[in-house]
């Protein structure tokens, strides 16, 4: 058998891991394509799998992308090319491989899912989920696997958290499944120019969506991350805080990327009449004493107004803390409750954000970290399956942020005096 092809390193990576599922999320040009299919001509050569199963002729391997028209056109030739040593024969008008072994790799289309059927599979790549109905996998393809405990390769490019992000979060711990998320620049081969020419024509999230494989898309019609004003902090104006806690916990929220776990929020805000300068949003999974500390911490630097804190059985849990840590450092903020005043959670950040976006007065820094992730989770608002934590924290500025306007303005009646003291004329 004949078969010569070169993966760079990641590309690499996920070929040799030995897990039986494996979900990647990959940016454009990162060499999906090329990657699915390697793996179907190594798995269709297979005369055994690595659970002890026979592969005969009857088990197929499948490459399934949204449409058979798409499927044909991605990769029916790379196919060919790759298997040129080891193809027997080919079935051009319905897509089928058959190699040297009589096993068969076949070019399908999700949108014909009635083809897909009555067929036991040893393997299945699934190019583009994001694209397919999640029915696909889940009552059609899984269980033609069953059989001989076949494999599958879930691989494209993110397009919002839609089925694709539940399964590559569902999955990112799993005993037999593996998540990877790769940039388009992980691929060495890839002209980096040309990465730099997409980033300045395109938009800010379809260029992050496109090729950085990140799940947040540009949500637009409720916060649009791009009203955002970057700019240095206004001279005048009061700091205030607001926390949002979300448990306590000194484990890390995930080993992925998009973890699954809520995350305490610290909004740090400068409110003025230019607007809501946002120093600083700390966030991550701490244990009640830590995220205490970091209040109290934040509150020694800014000098804040006040510190709101949402009330409910967490604010309970954090008190004892903070009284205990006040005492200690010697530092007594003004913390008050804040409460979500009869609205939903979507309803309050709509009304305390939105407007002021829309209006350039909301402004952050340029070289903080938390600013990435708080873009990102304005542009996936209100997808109920994105987080919101930052969101959420900023959002309670609006409760306990006051700004005086027009403080500059003489009060007419200190200027007042009566001509007639009976009339008051």
């Amino acid at each position: 058998m004949d078969l010569n092809f070169h993966l760079h390193e990641a590309q690499l990576q996920i070929f040799e891991d030995a897990k039986r599922f494996k979900v990647v999320a990959a940016g454009r040009r990162f060499g999906k394509s090329y990657l699915s299919a390697v793996t179907l001509l190594v798995e269709a050569l297979k005369e055994e799998n690595e659970y002890g199963y026979k592969l005969d002729a009857t088990k197929c391997c499948y490459y399934v992308a949204p449409t058979f028209n798409q499927a044909k056109d991605i990769m029916w030739k790379l196919l060919k090319t790759l298997g040129k040593g080891v193809i027997e024969s080919t079935v051009e008008n319905t897509g089928v491989l058959r190699l040297i072994n009589g096993r068969e790799i076949h070019i399908k289309g999700s949108d014909r899912p009635d083809s897909l059927r009555g067929v036991g599979l040893s393997y299945v790549v699934l190019d583009e989920y994001a694209n397919m109905k999640p029915s696909v996998w889940e009552e059609i393809l899984r269980p033609t696997l069953a059989d001989v405990m076949g494999g599958a390769l879930f691989i494209g490019t993110p397009a919002g958290k839609n089925h694709f992000f539940k399964l590559f979060m569902s999955h990112a711990s799993s005993k037999d499944w593996s998540t990877f998320s790769f940039k388009s620049v992980d691929n060495p081969f890839l002209n980096k120019g040309e990465i730099k020419n997409a980033k300045n024509s395109m938009s800010r999230a379809n260029f992050k969506q496109e090729f950085e494989a990140s799940f947040s898309v540009q949500g637009g019609s409720t916060l649009n991350p791009e009203h955002l004003v970057e700019g240095p902090e206004p001279a005048e104006g009061q700091y205030y805080i607001a926390v949002d806690p979300a448990g306590f916990s000194e484990a890390d929220a995930s080993s992925s990327k998009y973890g699954s776990h809520d995350e305490t929020a610290i909004a740090i805000c400068k409110v003025s009449t230019e607007g809501w300068y946002v120093a600083d949003i700390m966030h991550g999974r701490w244990d009640v004493r830590e995220t205490a500390l970091k209040i109290l911490r934040a509150a020694q630097i800014y000098r804040p107004g006040a510190v709101g804190i949402e009330k409910g059985s967490l604010k309970n849990a954090l008190m004892p803390y903070l009284q205990d840590s006040m005492l200690r450092i010697g530092t007594f903020p003004n913390i008050v409750e804040v409460t979500h005043g009869g609205k939903k959670k979507i309803e309050r950040i709509v009304w305390a954000l939105q407007g002021r976006l829309e209006h350039g007065k909301i402004i952050v820094p340029s070289n903080k970290p938390f600013v990435e992730k708080f873009r990102d989770q304005m542009s996936d608002f209100p997808n109920p399956l994105a987080h919101d934590d930052l969101l959420d924290a900023l959002a309670y500025i609006d409760q306990i942020g006051h700004v005086i306007y027009n403080e500059n303005i003489v009060d007419p009646l200190e200027e007042w005096s009566a001509i007639d003291l009976v009339s008051g004329y």
